[in-house]
């Protein structure tokens, strides 16, 4: 008799990391193949790709992607944005980059903030929201660059902009009047977001029970195995609803309760076909990892899993710093075995390593395997440089 799908299934905490690198896709070398198209399948997988103003290496959405896709260049992210258009921004947890194909389930969000938006756009009047739509209906896409005419005012936030207009762009993008069309680094180009997509019939918004089926979904594919708080990450007002979603699918048989050997007090679910195929792991395979990747952010999570407790400290006081100003985890095999606080030298195009912190009594074993790593990554920035420098 099979057992019932209320039955915890037991697995080591070595399988569930590999459940975990499985589905991140950090487990093959290839796992998406090259070419634009990989990118489009890479944020699918993944789900969102978090998008970060830090700049020191590479910046993290270019990182994420490159650490799944050998071959990525950021061409095929902006084909992806802005030819494609099969990938869009909008917030997750962050600012991030999201399939086009999941935008019903994001329409929600933005008629919650034509309805009530957050205070942080208080200042912005209708005069100034009118006047940023009408020149882009006019004129077509813009960026705030575009606009010249601003009377500057205060700052009433530190990352606050003095043109009235940025924040009105602000505001029209997370309302879904606007998307963003194009990105040239850090600078937006926004769009009407009909215009943009050229819909014929404008996509139908989700139910809440269907944006709560798309979180448990979107989870369990990038996850594997999936915790309350893995699923509602800095989301936990839904932890009810998904709670629910998970009693449904387990009603039906499509999830199983797993218990973690040494994680015991944290309820986890996987889908049944993922428990019966636990992959192998190549234990030489090496990743610097951004400490934006979708395998570091939850920091919780990883713990869990890695025994590694992450330390972003890039706005930590100097004096107070461990591990460095931005510290890159490294994952050997199915382990964090170090964690490099690198900087790129511009003029001088090569990767500076400031401080290198080994994880784990046995870590500098790898120290041959992750010196390659890190040539092939500083290979990546130079060739991002060269890509980012204007022609002559």
């Amino acid at each position: 008799m099979p057992p019932s799908p209320r039955t915890p299934v037991t697995l080591s905490m070595n399988a569930a990391r590999r459940v975990w690198l499985r589905a991140q896709r950090l487990d093959e070398a290839e796992p998406f193949g090259d070419g634009p198209d990989a990118t489009r399948a890479a944020i699918e997988q993944l789900g969102y790709l978090q998008i970060d103003t830090i700049s020191v290496i590479e910046r993290c959405h270019h990182h994420i992607l490159w650490s799944r896709i050998p071959t990525y260049r950021r061409e095929h992210l902006r084909q992806a944005q802005s030819v494609d258009k099969s990938v869009f921004e909008y917030w997750t947890h962050a600012l991030s980059y999201v399939p086009t194909r999941d935008l019903p389930f994001f329409l929600p969000d933005m008629k919650r903030h034509r309805q009530s938006p957050k205070s942080w756009f208080n200042s912005v009047s209708k005069e100034d929201l009118r006047k940023v739509l009408t020149l882009i209906r006019r004129d077509g896409a813009l960026s705030i660059r575009d606009i010249d005419d601003d009377v500057l005012i205060e700052k009433d936030h530190a990352w606050a902009s003095r043109k009235p207009s940025k924040r009105a762009l602000q505001l029209a993008f997370f309302t879904g009047a606007l998307t963003v069309s194009e990105r040239s680094g850090m600078l937006k180009t926004y769009e009407l977001m009909d215009r943009h997509f050229g819909w014929e019939t404008k996509p139908k918004p989700a139910s809440e029970r269907q944006v709560v089926d798309y979180l448990l979904t979107r989870a369990l594919r990038s996850q594997g195995l999936v915790s309350l708080d893995s699923i509602c990450h800095l989301d936990a007002k839904r932890k009810a609803e998904i709670r629910a979603a998970i009693e449904r699918r387990m009603r039906r048989g499509e999830l199983t309760p797993v218990t973690i050997e040494g994680a015991e007090k944290v309820e986890h679910w996987a889908e049944p076909w993922v428990l019966d195929a636990i992959p192998l792991l190549d234990r030489e395979r090496a990743h610097i990892l951004s400490p934006f990747d979708p395998l570091i952010i939850q920091r919780k999570r990883l713990k869990l899993f890695f025994e590694y407790e992450h330390r972003f400290e890039a706005y930590v006081p100097k004096e107070k710093r461990v591990m460095g100003y931005f510290t890159l985890p490294v994952l050997v095999g199915d382990e964090v075995v170090a964690a490099i606080d690198l900087k790129t030298d511009r003029e001088k195009k090569t990767l500076r390593i400031q401080q290198w912190t080994w994880i784990g009594t046995d870590a500098k074993r790898h120290k041959s395997r992750i010196e390659t790593e890190l040539q092939r990554f500083e290979c990546f920035q130079v060739k991002f440089e060269k890509e980012a420098a204007p022609a002559a």
